[in-house]
């Protein structure tokens, strides 16, 4: 983290690319400045074509895909898992009503294997994520935020000149 001098110099920033980029343009009510034309007249390629071209790289395509991999059978199963309990509530209430021990009934452990699965789908994600995706991810994003760094530099050569 970084303390900055200046205007705010009670704030600390935190030192990551995202930090203020997120939201720039959205609703800021400021002016959008439009891409530059380099010395040859043409316009100068923004932080869209970085994002562009990382969007085509392989790794993008290979994180985007383990992510894909884990979250439809996840979201698929989950969801028939929910339609069967409401299906089964709705159909078969005997079944349902059906005693396991004392007052506890089979669907009431249906209701609560509901919250427990939803706890376990919840990890299972949050892991998978963290083992699977959050390293790729995070050279993605410095790989961009080291390409719009050159660019900005290369750029403020260019008007020094």
């Amino acid at each position: 983290m970084d303390k900055h001098d200046g205007r705010d110099a009670g704030t600390i920033r935190l030192d990551d690319p995202w930090y203020d980029a997120l939201a720039v343009g959205w609703g800021e009510g400021g002016e959008t400045v439009p891409p530059r034309p380099d010395a040859g007249g043409r316009t100068a390629s923004g932080a869209s074509e970085i994002y562009l071209e990382v969007q085509r790289s392989a790794a993008f395509q290979e994180v985007r895909g383990r992510y894909r991999r884990f979250v439809v059978p996840a979201t698929a199963g989950f969801f028939l898992w929910y339609v069967a309990y409401v299906v089964a509530a709705t159909t078969v209430p005997a079944l349902m009503a059906r005693p396991v021990f004392g007052p506890v009934n089979v669907a009431l452990l249906a209701g609560l294997g509901q919250f427990l699965s939803t706890f376990l789908l919840t990890w299972a994600y949050a892991r998978h994520a963290r083992l699977r995706r959050d390293r790729a991810a995070l050279d993605l994003r410095w790989t961009v935020f080291e390409q719009e760094r050159d660019q900005e530099r290369t750029a403020a050569r260019g008007e020094d000149r």
